[in-house]
């Protein structure tokens, strides 16, 4: 005999019901725990680990992570993780202390290892730029050295990994495209950048850009009055058009140089890590400032 639809449905409800309450009550339990020392391998992590990894981020939005110090209970989250990811070139000046502290200094990952790097001169001497992720092309470099982290970790999830990055670089490429057509609308006399502290070096590099940073690497200290007038004559001479705060910098300084230059102020530009709204992903971030400079220059 058939029987209308609505029967089996009620047959079936309950069934799927059940199904649902047990996969509610036994989510799927991640397999590696992983610590992240920046906001931007955090989200690498989140990327590239999905459900197969718990990432614990020990610096958050807004906290800058050069003059970032670990507390105890920080100090207990690296211990417990089976990963710990930093993005090296000198980012992390805490980070042998740390390792000494977790007693593992074997788990902790060099993201940024692999990048070629960029260097600056700073109060007369050289030191590396450690902001290697405002290039697009660095990112993929970072992308490929966390897959093969977390599939040497986790060799079971390694087929999970490896497609995870693949969609992710598929991400980077179409980003990359939409970076350089947004980019296209602003001539090269105008990629002129002043910025709180040296922090945009590589894309600068990648999309020909001159940067005038109101300081070098280091946001620890106040620019001296000599580097203000410097910046300012800089910007009378050059015609710069727009002055640019950074997210985690006292404004003070870039509001002086806006005031006495005439030059205006063009936004905020997260550089050293990302935000907590549409800039919570490095995709986001990235589209963020380069939306932010050619508004402000163009």
């Amino acid at each position: 005999m058939n029987r209308h639809p609505w029967f089996h449905w009620n047959i079936l409800r309950p069934v799927l019901a059940a199904m649902l309450a047990a996969a509610l009550c036994h989510p799927v339990q991640a397999s590696l725990t992983v610590a992240s020392l920046s906001t931007v391998t955090t989200d690498l992590a989140r990327q590239i680990g999905g459900t197969n990894v718990r990432v614990v981020p020990i610096i958050g939005s807004g906290i800058d992570p050069h003059a970032f110090e670990p507390t105890p209970a920080d100090v207990k989250k690296v211990s417990d993780a089976d990963l710990v990811l930093f993005t090296g070139k000198g980012m992390e000046g805490y980070l042998t202390k740390l390792e000494d502290a977790s007693g593992n200094p074997s788990k902790f990952v060099d993201v940024g290892q692999s990048i070629p790097t960029l260097t600056m001169t700073e109060d007369g001497t050289t030191a590396p730029d450690p902001h290697w992720w405002q290039s697009v092309e660095n990112m993929k470099i970072a992308a490929q050295s966390v897959k093969s982290s977390l599939a040497a970790a986790d060799p079971s999830h390694a087929a999970d990994y490896r497609a995870n990055t693949t969609a992710y670089l598929a991400q980077l490429d179409e980003l990359e495209r939409w970076i350089r057509v947004t980019l296209a609308a602003l001539p090269r006399s105008k990629r002129k950048l002043v910025t709180s502290h040296d922090s945009l070096g590589y894309f600068a590099r990648d999309h020909s850009f001159v940067i005038h940073p109101v300081k070098g690497i280091s946001t620890s200290e106040e620019p001296s009055s000599q580097n203000v007038r410097d910046i300012i004559g800089v910007i009378n001479r050059e015609g710069v058009k727009a002055v640019f705060f950074e997210s985690i910098e006292n404004p003070k300084a870039i509001d002086q140089i806006s005031r006495e230059s005439g030059a205006k102020p063009g936004g905020t530009l997260y550089t050293d890590g990302l935000g907590s709204d549409s800039e919570s992903t490095y995709v986001g971030m990235m589209r963020h400032n380069v939306t932010t400079i050619v508004e402000g220059l163009k």
